[in-house]
C-alpha cells in the first residue's frame, strides 16, 4: 500500500503509522507501539514523534 502511494521509503514506517495526516506527510504525529516475540526474543517497536536534528 505505500509503495502503491509512491511512499515505498516508509514502507517500514508505514505498519505504525495509523493516522491519514502521519501517512501524507511521512511523519510519526502519534506514539505506537507494537510487540511481538520469536521462539528467542521479546520484541518491542515504539515509534514516537522527533526531530532530525
Amino acid at each position: 500500500e505505500a509503495a502503491e502511494l509512491g511512499k515505498g521509503s516508509f514502507k517500514y514506517a508505514w505498519v505504525l503509522d495509523k493516522l491519514k495526516a502521519e501517512r501524507e506527510r511521512g511523519i510519526t504525529i502519534d506514539i505506537a507501539l507494537w510487540k511481538f516475540e520469536t521462539p528467542r526474543y521479546y520484541v518491542t517497536v515504539i515509534d514516537a514523534p522527533g526531530h532530525r536534528d
